[in-house]
């Protein structure tokens, strides 16, 4: 798939016109990352957004000085757009964004974009509506940490990760599981020790396999 069709996809840019589209694609470039690869980290300067071609990517939030973890607070996958927060208010990386595992993105330099936003402001609409969304999103994270303890929002994570799939293998860590949870990694494995134990789930280093998605889900919700 062209540069220019991975663009016109998203959501993000989805008002805008062909010739817009070209414009923009013409001065992305791909990116190639390895596991553990960091793209920008808190506080850096940003200069461009980003869409994953391949692999996942973690936002997460670095905790210190209160404790060593992060926070996962999403995970890109292909075809998601991220980093274009600083675009729209010209502040500085609110998060940082890693690999976790072998990676490639679309960079897309702010400078190709923000023309277009200018001469463009139908592009808004788009923009607003992922905003939109990602509001949603944050909405039900809030009610998740809110309403679900620490077993149910590693139900809730685990299906998430499985993708709809009954076997599946575990596309992150033990600690960055943890981080999307919210949690320490012991209690995250103590959930997941109770989800074996009641016979709802089966575990192998990293290969999952949903005995009974049902409870998991009820569990979850």
């Amino acid at each position: 798939m062209s540069h220019a069709s991975i663009i016109a996809s998203s959501e993000f840019f989805s008002a805008a016109s062909p010739a817009v589209i070209d414009a923009i694609a013409a001065s992305a470039q791909e990116k190639s990352l390895v596991r553990g690869d960091v793209l920008f980290k808190e506080g850096d300067a940003p200069d461009a957004l980003y869409i994953v071609l391949s692999g996942r990517i973690a936002i997460a939030i670095d905790n210190k000085p209160l404790d060593s973890r992060e926070s996962v607070v999403a995970l890109m996958v292909e075809g998601n757009l991220f980093g274009d927060l600083a675009l729209l208010d010209g502040g500085a990386r609110s998060a940082l964004a890693r690999a976790l595992e072998p990676s490639t993105v679309l960079r897309i330099p702010y400078s190709a974009v923000e023309p277009q936003l200018s001469n463009n402001p139908d592009l808004l609409w788009g923009i607003t509506r992922v905003l939109a969304r990602r509001l949603r999103a944050m909405d039900e994270a809030l009610a998740d940490s809110v309403f679900l303890d620490v077993t149910g929002r590693t139900a809730k994570r685990l299906l998430e990760l499985s993708e709809g799939k009954d076997e599946f293998v575990l596309p992150v860590t033990q600690e960055e599981l943890a981080g999307m949870v919210g949690a320490s990694r012991e209690r995250v494995n103590k959930a997941i020790a109770s989800f074996i134990r009641l016979g709802w789930l089966e575990q192998r280093d990293r290969q999952y396999k949903l005995i009974n998605r049902q409870n998991l889900e009820v569990r979850a919700s």
